[in-house]
């Protein structure tokens, strides 16, 4: 491959999704690319290369933008910020939260909707604590086709088997053609799935007392890191709670964050109030008490503004 046309698939990354491409991802643009050029009609990448340069056309490049960020999540992932949704967040926002009996969680870059519908599932585990609460939560991702799938909430064998308690799948899931699970619509309605692009403007999207943006820092250099902490730190409740991965960090990144002590994983924000949630001496959160009913409580609003 040309050397302009590696650098244009590079920059082009780099401008809609915040992607970093090393030098050495030729067989990546090859292995995830070949769909593209086969749907549009071309032969190879030079002739992708060189369409987007004379053509510049968006579904093309949205579909090419799509192809080489799609990654993969399933149920439960790395289970410890579950257990701290579950076991610490949960209490406190039902203490905190008690006087309007609503809060929103957002799972950014929700690829197919494993995360989200993981911590619905924890929710309606809840759901006699929860009985006439509202819970937005809201999945995001760049990807049109992998929000579209995410909203159908159809997975394979294999992806019920990554993480997801057999108790969860028989409760939660119904088996389609013998190697489909379809989640069930009480689920499926207690999560709004939207396209969402976290290098743009957030726009009109309120404040999440929770955010979820795990395993997606990793991808970008420094200063997007900083830039896309900071845009998280304007929506996020004062007292609210950041997950980032196990691999990532804000320090040397941000100013706005500090990790929470004695939690792995969760931020919050630097000024954060001393009353709220999770209070300056955290405390030992008594665990949440598993229910067997049907989620009662009301979920999001199809009102809520798209991240943009």
């Amino acid at each position: 491959m040309k050397q302009e046309d590696y650098d244009l698939f590079a920059t082009l990354l780099k401008q809609r999704s915040g992607l970093v491409l090393g030098r050495d991802k030729v067989y990546l643009l090859e292995s995830r690319l070949t769909p593209v050029i086969r749907k549009h009609g071309l032969k190879s990448l030079e002739e992708l290369a060189q369409s987007i340069r004379s053509k510049r056309d968006e579904p093309l490049l949205r579909d090419v933008t799509d192809a080489m960020t799609t990654n993969e999540s399933f149920f439960f992932r790395d289970s410890k910020p579950f257990d701290q949704f579950k076991d610490v967040l949960l209490p406190e926002l039902l203490r905190t939260r008690a006087p309007k009996k609503y809060f929103r969680i957002w799972s950014a870059a929700a690829s197919s909707g494993q995360e989200a519908y993981s911590l619905a599932m924890i929710c309606a585990e809840n759901a006699a604590q929860l009985e006439g609460w509202r819970v937005d939560i809201v999945g995001t991702d760049l990807s049109s086709e992998i929000v579209e799938r995410a909203r159908q909430g159809l997975y394979s064998q294999f992806e019920v088997q990554r993480g997801l308690p057999i108790s969860y799948l028989m409760k939660y899931f119904s088996q389609v053609n013998n190697d489909r699970w379809q989640i069930n619509d009480s689920i499926r309605r207690m999560v709004t799935f939207k396209e969402g692009n976290l290098l743009m403007d957030f726009g009109p999207v309120g404040v999440f007392d929770i955010i979820y943006c795990r395993n997606v820092l990793i991808y970008f250099d420094q200063p997007t890191k900083t830039r896309v902490l900071d845009a998280l730190s304007r929506v996020i409740a004062p007292d609210g709670v950041l997950f980032l991965g196990g691999a990532e960090t804000v320090l040397g990144l941000s100013d706005k964050f500090k990790p929470l002590e004695g939690q792995r994983g969760m931020y919050v924000l630097k000024d954060r109030p001393n009353s709220g949630m999770l209070p300056a001496k955290e405390k030992e959160a008594p665990r949440a008490s598993a229910a067997t009913t049907t989620s009662p409580f009301v979920v999001n609003a199809a009102s809520q503004q798209a991240v943009r």
